[in-house]
């Protein structure tokens, strides 16, 4: 995961806004080792909204805290209100709140992360919650816009462990904040303006876990990309669910040559803001 401080640093002019809905695809696989998949994703890709959650607690428990988060959302991009971002954290809040009812109707323990993408012409915002993440990927390679809620990421902010050590940790699954998780919901969020012919992905750690950095777009259509990023994340690893949802930003036309300049131009800086 590139840091924080580097990211931070990107910078970027100002760029065009993009007058096409974006293309958008998900997928998702229970993987190699699980009977159940309780990963869960959301693509609305005509109001710009898009998420994946992943689901803890097995027996069935995580999928359904899965299922409550992205039904929260889904209503959010039924209802014909703009979006916001207090829209967005609200809904999650709701979503958070009528899990923590769940568990305690049924004496249970689960939650799920969540990673949710909002676009507004070029500037995307992302909210999580968890070790699920967001990737911007380009010319560079794959850059990671999340910084994971997870025992492994305290451990590597305080230098105890390195990157190597981190990928066998015996506490690699364990996060220190989940939807479902307390009654008081705390999420982070970045925000990052895009350039035409970006591509980012949201993905749960099914696919972080084994995410090959360098791999660029190539110019291959976004659901091919997709499925090429499932199929790696599968031969790779393959212990858990992986699920992601592909998103390319475009203008409804052919790049032309000055587009193409200015999307490499875009490449070369990035500024994250945060909350």
């Amino acid at each position: 995961m590139i840091g924080l401080g580097l990211l931070r640093r990107w910078s970027r002019g100002p760029t065009p806004v993009a007058s096409a809905i974006p293309q958008a695809v998900g997928r998702t696989h229970v993987g190699k080792v699980r009977e159940i998949n309780e990963d869960r994703f959301l693509v609305r890709s005509e109001r710009g909204l898009w998420a994946v959650a992943d689901g803890m607690g097995g027996h069935c428990a995580g999928g359904q805290a899965a299922d409550i988060a992205i039904d929260e959302l889904r209503a959010l991009a039924d209802d014909e209100r703009p979006l916001s971002d207090p829209a967005v954290r609200a809904a999650l809040e709701r979503a958070n709140q009528r899990i923590r009812r769940e568990l305690s109707r049924r004496r249970s323990v689960s939650g799920t992360t969540v990673v949710v993408a909002w676009l507004e012409g070029l500037r995307l915002s992302v909210f999580w919650a968890g070790d699920s993440r967001a990737y911007l990927f380009s010319g560079e390679g794959a850059r990671c816009l999340t910084r994971d809620h997870s025992v492994v990421q305290e451990l590597l902010d305080a230098g105890e462990i390195d990157a190597e050590q981190a990928g066998r940790h015996p506490h690699a699954n364990l996060v220190t904040r989940a939807l479902g998780a307390d009654d008081r919901l705390v999420l982070d969020k970045v925000d990052l303006d895009l350039v035409i012919g970006d591509r980012f992905i949201l993905c749960s750690d099914g696919i972080s876990r084994s995410l090959d950095h360098s791999v660029t777009p190539g110019g291959i259509p976004v659901a091919q990309f997709a499925d090429s990023l499932l199929a790696d994340a599968l031969q790779r690893d393959g212990s858990d669910n992986a699920t992601l949802v592909a998103i390319e930003v475009g203008s409804g036309r052919d790049l032309s040559q000055e587009d193409e300049l200015n999307r490499r131009e875009g490449e070369r800086g990035r500024k994250l803001r945060h909350d």
